[in-house]
């Protein structure tokens, strides 16, 4: 297809598609009521330069792996990436513009990954498309290290390029991780800044009055300024200048400040706020087609010169993929590891035994999950080369540091331990960034990552948390210090309701291991599973569980599972979780000394226990048995669905203090002695 040193001469007919695109977006938001059109027609010439003239892509092949990645980080604009991709060929046609936001359509409102062939990422939350953006463009360099380190082919070489919003650059998400972007120095990331000054509120200025060009320059971009015709409309040939010297620019991530007029043309609509969010009107968009040299009483038109031309890029692309397969076909043959260990990861496949590398924690000697999580995040990297992460500048306390991995950091960075293509991705403070950048490389598609910071501080990055829970993406948080158990630190980092209200996120495992052995079988598990997931993890020392004794861990895989047995029916079931367990363990054998038969029921992944079968469920928590107590240092919302009526729930509804752990935890209750009182009342309850 053509590029940035192959431009074909911008023609009539590409002229008479920019207009087409305009009007399709008016059309599609007036039919169905509701949308954002301004944004999606004053952008169509953007959109449709990118895609025809500098977006390396090929519409019959939308997974080919030498592609440059889109990113729409204004997703209310979705009609700006549907049209081109109607416009391009990629599977949409008329009919599912005019389906926009109708049910079961093609188009719904905001862009869905795997919903819509072409569409690389959800977007919608502002701020988090740009955020992942900078997630792509680190897997891509990090996937270069695997492939080519020595730079021999330009074959895993390509552009992560964004359209962005004021939105977008408003939102604290997008600071955080350009100002990362800037540290890593990632050339190949080019954003386009849709400087329109709209809102929904109006004028942009009533809030954001910044130099967002000084900013960008500040955080080390690149950044190239373009003015709005006299007329308001986009000044095309100077964009198109500005994306070709983003091409030339390698060394610095490039925002390119674009300046346009809202719904431009619309007569009375442009520029103004109710074109953001609302439909023009069947009179303004009459007369924004006349504008145009439209026919004002047809809807929906496209001529059929215009849409092969525009289709014409199927071709283009087609034959820069076949040039890339050839190229391909050469290194395949000259580095048959690499090729081997793409064709893997292309697969999603892992490597045979590979779980044989976890470690085995023998009983006898306590240990903090967060430590044991550390353990074996070093052993799953020694036999998974494309296993990578870091920590929002806590890898110390989150035990998150791949050993010798060196610092992913660009090679001219003064920093130690620095590799462009190292395992240690060093966050910083930016936990809301990190998520996204985390579905970044997971959407990218070929390595696995993972990031960690405290537990509470998960409400800093929960919007990209239920974006990886949205997309069903493998994206893995580790959460650290888990509860009460930080201690000292008081009551703002101690975590009360963080892990039930992150099992109400839909489709998100929340994971909390009670012993170093669950901990290991977790990660597994995780690996193994593909999907997103969450660690909570204990800052304490737990018990590593005789498991000659007790039942395996490896009933974690099944989420829930039966630790202590009895003798016949118990007469009790206690759950929990984490560091709980073990108070469960004791509070069993202190019921025992009773002459009360207590089951001990691990749940360490409810949502995997919900995940086993009906029989499998049944046969941990028999429905017959109504005496039941859960156990779990926070909030206990959720926990009455395993217990029911006459259960008994030891929780903490309350904010904790700064106080050591074992104090903490004797004076909210979580002791052997507290929980077997429960068992008992709940055994009364129950008859």
């Amino acid at each position: 297809m053509s590029t940035a040193t192959s431009l074909t001469p911008w023609t009539d007919l590409d002229e008479k598609a920019v207009a087409s695109a305009r009007a399709l977006a008016a059309d599609a938001v007036q039919k169905v009521g509701n949308g954002h059109p301004g944004t999606a027609m004053s952008l169509a010439p953007v959109a449709y330069t990118l895609f025809q003239r500098f977006l390396k892509h090929d519409p019959l092949r939308p997974d080919w792996l030498g592609r440059d990645r889109f990113v729409l980080s204004c997703g209310h604009s979705s009609l700006t990436l549907y049209i081109q991709l109607f416009l391009s060929g990629y599977g949409l046609e008329l009919k599912d513009l005019e389906s926009f936001r109708f049910a079961d359509s093609l188009t719904p409102a905001h862009p869905e990954y795997g919903h819509t062939k072409g569409v690389e990422i959800t977007t919608g939350p502002l701020g988090s498309g740009i955020a992942s953006a900078v997630g792509m463009a680190m897997a891509a360099r990090y996937e270069k290290g695997l492939f080519d380190p020595e730079s021999k082919t330009s074959l895993f070489d390509h552009n992560v390029w964004v359209i962005c919003s004021d939105g977008d650059l408003q939102e604290g998400i997008s600071a955080e991780a350009s100002s990362l972007a800037g540290t890593q120095s990632l050339g190949n990331l080019k954003v386009i800044y849709d400087d329109n000054r709209i809102s929904i509120e109006g004028d942009t200025h009533v809030a954001f009055t910044e130099d967002v060009s000084a900013r960008y320059r500040a955080y080390g971009w690149n950044v190239i300024e373009v003015a709005a015709l006299a007329d308001g409309n986009v000044d095309r040939n100077a964009l198109e200048a500005a994306m070709t010297a983003s091409l030339n620019e390698t060394t610095k991530p490039t925002l390119i400040r674009l300046k346009t007029v809202i719904a431009w043309p619309a007569p009375k609509a442009r520029g103004t706020a109710k074109s953001h969010g609302s439909a023009l009107g069947a009179e303004e968009v009459a007369a924004t087609k006349v504008a145009l040299g439209l026919d004002p009483e047809k809807s929906f038109q496209i001529g059929d010169d215009v849409l092969a031309h525009a289709r014409a890029v199927q071709q283009r692309g087609a034959a820069a993929a076949a040039a890339w397969d050839a190229e391909f076909s050469k290194w395949e043959s000259a580095n048959p590891d690499r090729a081997a260990l793409l064709k893997r990861l292309r697969n999603h496949e892992l490597p045979a035994g590979w779980e044989k590398s976890l470690p085995v924690f023998e009983a006898g000697k306590d240990v903090a999950t967060r430590a044991a999580s550390g353990k074996v995040i070093n052993a799953i990297a020694s036999v998974l080369p494309e296993f990578w992460g870091g920590s929002a500048d806590l890898a110390e306390s989150n035990n998150t540091t791949i050993e010798h991995g060196g610092s992913f950091l660009p090679a001219s960075s003064a920093m130690k331990d620095v590799n462009p293509y190292g395992r240690i991705i060093h966050f910083g403070i930016r936990e809301h960034a990190m998520g996204a950048i985390l579905n970044g490389i997971a959407l990218h598609g070929l390595t696995k990552s993972f990031g960690g910071t405290f537990l509470v501080f998960s409400d800093y990055m929960r919007g990209a948390v239920r974006l990886a829970a949205l997309m069903d993406i493998p994206s893995t948080f580790v959460w650290t210090h888990d509860s009460i158990g930080v201690g000292e630190d008081g009551p703002t980092h101690q975590p009360v309701e963080h892990v039930a209200s992150l099992r109400l996120i839909p489709n998100f495992a929340v994971i909390r291991p009670a012993d170093a052995n669950e901990t290991s079988i977790a990660w597994r598990e995780v690996i193994t599973r593909q999907k997103p997931a969450g660690f909570a993890l204990s800052r304490q020392n737990l018990p590593v569980f005789d498991r000659t004794l007790l039942a395996s861990a490896e009933g974690t895989a099944k989420g829930a599972y039966v630790l202590v047995g009895t003798d016949g029916t118990p007469d009790v079931i206690l759950i929990a979780t984490g560091s709980e367990v073990s108070v469960a363990v004791a509070a069993a054998e202190l019921l025992k000394s009773e002459g009360v038969k207590a089951r001990v029921v691990s749940a360490p992944c409810l949502e995997w226990f919900e995940a086993e079968g009906a029989s499998y469920r049944e046969s941990i928590l028999p429905a017959g048995v109504k005496a039941r107590v859960a156990i779990e240092a926070g909030v206990g919302a959720g926990w009455r669905n395993y217990v029911g009526d006459a259960g008994e729930i030891v929780s903490l509804e309350h904010f904790g203090a700064s106080a050591a752990a074992t104090h903490l935890f004797k004076q909210y209750g979580f002791t052997a002695e507290n929980v077997a009182a429960a068992a008992k009342k709940s055994i009364a309850n129950a008859r």
